[in-house]
């Protein structure tokens, strides 16, 4: 490559699609790897010392697969990045990225990290950080940064107010040093664009430093989507960091039947206390399902289904069921019932799904397009005969119903999934062996 090679930025590489030469796309990448290259010490301006550094070597890419799993991409297999796209040499090796102790992730290590200029000795936080490609090789480093002055907001998801500009790699300091309390603003707006199980995945491989600061940094409910799409570890270790009255309000964001699974792995007097916290229909509403068998309809159903009485219209069904706060599988069909309206209800009459509601004037009552099997489970349902019930009626959500006629909740096809497939699923391969399986054993290059 030409010594006028364009400058990128690694914010502009966080999930962009990688595609083998014939136009496949190989996966996305989520992170960068690069290796501090230490040489000799200098005197920081409080009197402490660092080893000083030539510009890191950019080793290669995160890339994350169809199949979640997540390899290595050496930067010797990248042939071009240009137009939001990485283009690779054809050849990967998918077996599974594991960090060495002499690498360092770019994107979940490096950003939001408060380091000195080494002229003033004034702090700044990194922003955002660009590399290159050496002149007539294909070795890349890091060769800026872009930093902001002032001070850093510490857990807070917004923009921080100073002068922002970019120094070269040799005009910071502190990179090498452990820092406390790091931020995690500008990682998160890296990959703010996630959906909740892109960004679950994403914390799954940071370190448990990082991933408490990014956690920290979310939102109650964007914290909540995300622990429910992570592995049982995961959501009891970031629970544990956050203070106890932001748990109980992630907690009340979940859906009840995620969060009675988790309280459930905690020990009594930690989850007795949680409940304490929480809002008392909402702790209500988890009591009630920790009652249950964690393997039956009534310890997988969600206690929040769309009820609506039998004197509601098409329109008003169809305005509930636009709830973007809703689950596909939630938002499939509504639950008539008698009043009360919140489970348990009254006497739980029938469903109608949407794709009905759609057929039928605005006006029409609900209660004339009720599905005449009245299909059901009771909450002692045993896991298989519920995963049996999804298959043979081809449902994507079903109702639980007591021995009174109530509508108790409704188990979705994802909470049949979750709980069938192996407790490490989200670190196994799904796709069948074939073009990915040949190619393992290929050298990372490392």
């Amino acid at each position: 490559m030409a010594a006028s090679a364009p400058r990128i930025f690694v914010s502009h590489l966080a999930g962009t699609a990688v595609f083998d030469p014939n136009g496949d796309q190989v996966g996305r990448v989520r992170d960068l790897v690069a290796m501090l290259r230490l040489q000799g010490t200098r005197m920081l301006p409080d009197g402490r010392t660092e080893s000083s550094s030539r510009p890191p070597r950019l080793l290669g890419l995160v890339v994350e697969l169809s199949t979640r799993r997540r390899i290595f991409l050496p930067m010797t297999r990248v042939t071009g990045i240009e137009s939001g796209q990485v283009i690779t040499t054809g050849v990967v090796n998918v077996q599974r990225f594991e960090q060495r102790p002499t690498e360092r992730l770019v994107l979940g290590e490096l950003l939001d990290r408060r380091v000195e200029l080494v002229e003033t000795g004034e702090q700044v936080t990194v922003l955002d950080i660009s590399v290159q490609q050496l002149p007539a090789r294909r070795d890349w480093e890091i060769d800026r940064v872009f930093v902001r002055k002032g001070k850093a907001k510490v857990g807070a998801f917004r923009r921080g107010k100073g002068e922002a500009l970019t120094v070269e790699w040799s005009a910071v300091t502190g990179f090498a040093l452990e820092e406390h309390g790091q931020g995690a603003e500008n990682l998160l707006a890296t990959f703010e664009q996630l959906r909740p199980a892109d960004l679950a995945n994403v914390l799954h491989h940071l370190s448990p430093k990082r991933r408490a600061e990014v956690a920290a940094a979310l939102d109650d409910d964007r914290l909540a989507d995300v622990l429910e799409e992570l592995p049982e570890d995961d959501q009891i270790e970031i629970l544990g960091k956050l203070q106890e009255e932001r748990a109980a309000d992630v907690l009340e964001a979940m859906d009840p039947d995620d969060a009675a699974d988790l309280l459930g792995e905690l020990p009594e007097e930690d989850k007795e206390r949680l409940l304490a916290l929480m809002r008392p229909g909402d702790a209500a509403d988890v009591r009630r399902l920790m009652a249950y068998e964690e393997r039956t309809a009534g310890g997988l159903m969600t206690t929040e289904p769309v009820v609506l009485r039998p004197d509601a219209t098409v329109a008003d069904a169809l305005a509930r069921v636009r709830n973007a706060d809703l689950s596909p599988a939630l938002a499939a069909q509504v639950y008539v019932c008698r009043p009360p309206d919140e489970t348990p209800t009254g006497k739980f009459l029938g469903t109608v799904h949407f794709q009905r509601l759609l057929r039928y004037p605005p006006y029409t009552l609900v209660s004339a397009l009720i599905d005449e099997d009245r299909l059901s489970l009771t909450p002692d349902t045993p896991l298989p005969a519920v995963a049996g019930f999804f298959a043979t009626y081809d449902m994507v959500a079903a109702p639980v119903v007591d021995e009174s006629g109530s509508l108790l909740g409704a188990v979705t096809v994802d909470d049949v999934l979750d709980h069938m497939l192996p407790q490490d699923w989200r670190e196994g391969e799904f796709a069948p062996g074939g073009r990915l399986g040949a190619l393992n054993g290929v050298s990372d290059g490392r």
